[in-house]
């Protein structure tokens, strides 16, 4: 008893912090040595999910670069049809900014039944299936045709749950996936949060299933690394273009850019200053 009275004073005083909504103390809370770590339906639980600010339609409407920028640090939600729910911190996004843009699926402004969530309002979800097995996850943004690839996460929240979802995702049994290892990718973000095909579409404003809140601290200029993009193959300039970003230092990132690393060090960027 004394355990629990003091977790419960922690995660009264956590929230009311309306920074950023705080995990720890509710993992602790549901959890007993020996059992699933995942949080529970726990009334405690569903309290802290009621406080969540949730991003509004306001952030996702800005331009692409901007967009893609604003995500990283930002927290993507997924609540399972189990009731659990998983997040985890975005660390690494793409931008493809439309008609003009060799590398994006809405070049020359052609719109199709595929990408037609590229289309619609900023803070729509564009899933699409590549190699006819993963899947990848965008959020359209201001642009016609503009969207943004969530590259990579930090799992925060429901590890064990992205473990099995990852594992059912994979033909054979291999061995057991550390925790850098979930989300680290288009493809294996998609995976460990349980989404696919049916996401297509959905508003990240209004969904049930899929949302996102602010992160603790939004990272500064230093702190965010610009550089190509990845397997977008023989496009011209575009494939020389400084539009994947993610945050320096970060393991959970998919590729790290050691050179443009060191000339940001050599300019005296160092992270956090």
């Amino acid at each position: 008893m004394p355990r629990k009275r003091k977790l419960l004073a922690q995660l009264s005083a956590l929230q009311n912090n309306t920074s950023f909504p705080q995990i720890d103390a509710v993992e602790q809370l549901n959890t007993t040595p020996g059992t699933d770590p995942s949080p529970k339906s726990s009334k405690y639980f569903v309290i802290e999910k009621k406080t969540s600010p949730q991003l509004q339609e306001d952030f996702f409407n800005q331009p692409c670069v901007s967009l893609a920028k604003s995500f990283l640090g930002q927290i993507l939600v997924r609540k399972l049809p189990d009731g659990r729910e998983l997040w985890g911190r975005i660390v690494e996004t793409e931008a493809y900014l439309g008609g003009e843009d060799e590398a994006s699926h809405s070049k020359g402004g052609k719109q199709t039944q595929r990408n037609a969530a590229m289309f619609m309002k900023p803070g729509t979800l564009y899933v699409y299936q590549i190699y006819g097995i993963y899947f990848c996850m965008n959020v359209s943004s201001q642009g016609e045709g503009a969207a943004v690839l969530l590259r990579s996460l930090e799992p925060l929240q429901g590890l064990d749950a992205m473990r099995e979802l990852r594992r059912a995702s994979r033909k054979a049994p291999t061995r057991l996936l550390k925790d850098w290892q979930l989300c680290n990718g288009p493809s294996k973000l998609c995976q460990a949060f349980g989404i696919d095909k049916t996401f297509d579409q959905r508003d990240l404003t209004q969904d049930a299933a899929i949302w996102m809140v602010p992160g603790q601290d939004p990272p500064g200029e230093q702190d965010v690394v610009a550089t190509t993009r990845i397997g977008i193959g023989n496009r011209g300039e575009w494939a020389q273009k400084p539009l994947r970003f993610y945050l320096r230092g970060n393991r959970f990132v998919s590729v790290v850019d050691k050179k443009i690393e060191r000339e940001m060090a050599a300019r005296g960027h160092s992270p956090g200053s």
